[in-house]
């Protein structure tokens, strides 16, 4: 909201600005606060950046927290996801999803500026924000209390990217880093891969060969030997054999890449490059044009050890997977925009991301069929290349009927005079247009499974394992996922001044379209017999399934489709939104704002068989019931109201703050199918449910804040928030040696909590830590759930949310030296015990352990145009673990990353 207020604060929040930053002294600060705004412009764009979110924040009429890309910089974080744990209320969740005050990713939505945008995760619809460089932002919006003019799938609340625009004139740089982990060996597992896997993608070796997918059409589906030989004989061959169909059946399997010998590679540093260019001039007085382009690439080399116990054997059913990945990031993003007069801007925003992981992995383990006493157990091995985009074109623009404007609109249509003085001066037409795809490619994951000698530690050796004499002694999958999203909107904003009242009215219109296509072709290869079992040896898998040994006669080899067809699907929806919104001040001490939303939801989900060829097996069902239930429609009110109070009440600015907001949170498109998928961190298998309904979400807040003249500032928020029907996973019944969960709608939830930030500079304690200032935020929160009756037996009816932390510490300590040459920055984050998965039939939940984790940057600034930088990431090199009844039933090491780069600007 535009008001004159804001030019009055704006030297406090620059004032603000310089402390968070550990760039002011006191005296500085309070200088600042004296000075006015032409003042503060000089001072630079690093500073009055800053200064702006401060401002940002003041004049926010709902309760938001933002942070800059300078802030960001400052800590060293490389992705969203780490940047956003340091806000209060945010908890991460498996280093890619926020959770905001203790509510799951499915609560919260992700815009990249105001957009909706796809996601490349296979089991989520949210986006996982570890996908996003730092390097792309201008600066992070989370907004916790909920405005008319946002999407009304908003429970915890709306975290917005806002990337890099169009810069003030010419500007260029580039850095150059590299970084190590300690939990990496000198030597990791790999594999031969293809010659594209540096840039991050498949060259086609791996990929599904064109004439295999032709003859899985041709055979119906089914390539077991017997249905290739009915099929042959009813063909014109009746003279056809069982050993014609078996040669057929082994030429099929070697279409597959099977060249899956497991070798060890040099894990080397990573390697980080970047760069960026843009520049804006002047076309005649009035306008501006500009662009501005940026790259980055990164690579490198991660080594985990995850172990799994069973809770009622840990000492003697156990499973640990040492996993190595190769992961490829590669950015670019670019802006142009045009400028006219300060009323008329339009600005266009690409960005593309490619994140591949590739994954060799050993796993062994032991169950109910095998333990570890008994001196054997499985050893699988695992192959995998994940590659992942998002591309994403948006167009926006915002025009102000300032005088200007009205000016040139009198000359260019005269005729319109009097129509154009009944505008009001300063109102605004804004409008946006976002067009984005994501794209998920898993073009080969293979899994072979083992098995061999174990000693009393439960260690197999891999040259003492053999590769099971079993038809799905091996699995071939091709999964790819298509995520396509399409958001429009536009507003019309009318300002009204009077003597004691400055209001805005503002209406808008938005239009979201989402598709989504996930498609998994699966097949099983395998000896069902050897001459001579010394050639299952695992220490050569690629020589096992390679062409002498499938085709060889003495040998059995069966190649056949695998799967229950029940992991693809088809899923859409369709958002038609209208809303209404004012936001009114009187006498810059009352402040009322609040509105209603009108928005028709609609959705469709089914999964569909990719072997379907016939009535029998329909590709998607036909079944009028089934089709009925994949349909969902709703349409809904979601109203919002917010009031403020502001003073100098005990500081230079005091704002009282209070919300009131009707929302909604709606299942992810995978959870609306029967289809189903396994965990990757937990390798449950997890089942959709077409029944899920949306959740009701009834939002309290209340936030008062405190800005002093030397820039300190307090923060205390209090937030309720009662959920009718909450979306939550829960474990369903399934095999003894598998773990299974389901998503359904409990009856109800409530969240209530209290979040507290500070910042302090310490010079106040002695005039030594004049450098120095400490910033920091803890959330206090309660939860609890209420099962109901359409949970299956879970053990506790009545429980936390899960991920919800009863509280969650975030501390920095700041350092600048008087000459600026020197800042370092400590940063501490810490979360209590949360549940992670709840049990069911007796069995007891499971809790993440609390995770500390401290990392420090140093940065030091030879010159006006070079910084170097150094982090240490995981000081404490703290573990996540799992705890289910006293016992680790996961632990995950990740080791500390030690990372160093020089960055040149100019």
């Amino acid at each position: 909201m535009q008001r004159a207020a804001r030019f009055t604060r704006a030297p406090l929040a620059f004032a603000i600005s310089l402390s968070a930053a550990g760039l002011a002294t006191p005296a500085i600060a309070e200088e600042a606060a004296s000075q006015t705004i032409e003042e503060v412009v000089v001072v630079g764009r690093l500073l009055s950046a800053a200064a702006q979110l401060n401002e940002e924040r003041l004049d926010d009429e709902v309760v938001a927290n933002l942070l800059g890309a300078d802030d960001i910089a400052r800590v060293g974080d490389s992705t969203v996801a780490l940047a956003l744990r340091r806000i209060s209320g945010l908890t991460l969740v498996n280093n890619q999803f926020v959770y905001v005050r203790g509510l799951g990713e499915r609560y919260s939505s992700t815009t990249l500026n105001g957009a909706r945008i796809p996601s490349p995760d296979l089991t989520r619809g949210v986006v996982p924000l570890d996908l996003f460089p730092t390097t792309i932002l201008d600066s992070l919006r989370v907004q916790k209390s909920y405005s008319t003019d946002q999407k009304a799938s908003f429970g915890g609340g709306n975290i917005d990217i806002r990337t890099k625009s169009v810069p003030d004139g010419l500007t260029y740089g580039f850095e150059v880093g590299g970084a190590i982990n300690t939990e990496n060996s000198d030597d990791v597992f790999s594999y031969a891969g293809g010659d594209d896997d540096d840039f991050g993608r498949d060259d086609g070796t791996r990929a599904l060969n064109s004439a295999l997918r032709d003859a899985v059409t041709e055979f119906q589906g089914d390539i077991s030997t017997s249905n290739i030989l009915q099929t042959i004989q009813g063909r014109g061959q009746p003279d056809a054999t069982l050993a014609d169909a078996q040669a057929i059946n082994r030429d099929l399997a070697l279409l597959l890449n099977r060249n899956v010998a497991l070798t060890q590679e040099d894990a080397d540093p990573d390697l980080d490059l970047r760069g960026y260019f843009g520049n804006s001039f002047f076309v005649g007085n009035d306008i501006e044009v500009g662009f501005l382009v940026g790259g980055a690439y990164d690579n490198g080399w991660r080594e985990t050890l995850q172990t799994r116990r069973n809770i009622g054997r840990a000492d003697e059913q156990t499973d640990t997977e040492l996993e190595s990945t190769y992961f490829v990031n590669i950015t670019g993003n670019a802006n142009a925009g045009i400028r006219w007069n300060d009323e008329q801007e339009i600005v266009a925003t690409g960005l593309f991301l490619r994140n591949t992981d590739d994954e060799t992995a050993v796993r062994t383990f032991f169950n109910p069929n095998r333990e570890i006493s008994g001196g054997s157990g499985f050893q699988n091995y695992r192959f995998q290349y994940e590659e992942r985009e998002v591309e994403v074109g948006q167009l926006r623009g915002n025009h102000r009927f300032g005088a200007a404007t009205k000016g040139l609109l009198s000359d260019v249509l005269p005729f319109a005079d009097g129509l154009v003085d009944l505008i009001p001066d300063d109102s605004e037409i804004r409008w946006y247009y976002s067009d984005s795809e994501a794209r998920t490619d898993i073009p080969n994951q293979v899994q072979i499974t083992g098995e061999g000698p174990s000693d009393p530690n439960g260690v197999i050796n891999i040259a003492d394992a053999n590769v099971r004499e079993r038809s799905n002694a091996s699995d071939f999958r091709f999964t790819t996922l298509d995520d396509e999203v399409r958001d429009s909107g536009i507003s019309f904003v009318i300002p009204y001044y009077g003597d004691d009242i400055f209001a805005e009215f503002e209406f808008g219109f938005a239009a979201n379209e989402q598709a989504r296509t996930y498609e998994q072709l699966q097949f099983e290869l395998g000896p069902l017999s050897v001459a001579d079992r010394s050639t299952l040896s695992s220490a050569d898998l690629g020589a096992v399934f390679g062409d002498p040994q499938v085709t060889n006669t003495a040998n059995n080899y069966a190649f056949e489709r695998a799967g229950t067809n029940s992991e693809s699907y088809i899923a859409a929806t369709k958002t038609e939104a209208q809303y209404v919104k004012f936001d009114a001040t009187y006498q810059e001490t009352w402040r009322l704002s609040g509105g209603v939303r009108w928005e028709q939801y609609r959705q469709v989900g089914l999964d569909f068989n990719p072997f379907g060829f016939g009535v029998a097996t329909p590709v998607v069902t036909t079944d009028p019931v089934a089709l009925q239930n994949a349909v969902f429609y709703d349409d809904d009110y979601y109203p919002s109201l917010s009031l403020t109070y502001m003073d100098d009440w005990l500081a230079e600015t005091f704002q009282f703050r209070l919300g009131y907001s009707e929302t909604v949170t709606r299942p992810d498109l995978r959870e609306i199918t029967d289809a189903s998928y396994v965990d990757p961190l937990t390798n449950d298998i997890v089942n959709g449910n077409p029944g899920v309904t949306p959740a009701d979400v009834t939002n309290y807040d209340a936030r008062a804040e405190w800005f002093f003249s030397n820039g300190d500032q307090f923060t205390v928020s209090l937030f309720y928030k009662d959920i009718e029907n909450p979306i939550e996973f829960f474990e369903a019944a399934a095999s003894d040696t598998n773990v299974a969960r389901e998503i359904v709608n409990a009856d109800s939830a409530e969240i209530y909590g209290v979040e507290v930030e500070f910042l302090k500079e310490l010079g106040f304690i002695h005039e030594w830590l004049q450098p120095f200032f400490f910033q920091g935020n803890f959330t206090i929160q309660d939860s609890e759930l209420i099962a109901g009756n359409r949970a299956d037996a879970p053990t506790n009816p009545e429980r936390e949310l899960v991920n919800a932390s009863p509280w969650v510490v975030n501390l920095q300590l700041g350092f600048d030296s008087d000459d600026g040459a020197h800042a370092a920055t400590l940063v501490y984050n810490v979360y209590d015990e949360r549940l992670f998965v709840a049990g069911r039939n007796g069995a007891p939940d499971g809790f993440e352990q609390p995770l500390h984790q401290l990392d420090m940057t140093y940065q030091w600034y030879p010159t006006d145009t070079i910084t170097v930088r150094g982090k240490i990431q995981n000081l404490l090199d703290d573990t996540l673990e799992i705890e289910r009844a006293g016992i680790v039933a996961f632990e995950q090491d990740f080791g500390r990353t030690i990372s160093l780069s020089v960055r040149f600007d100019f």
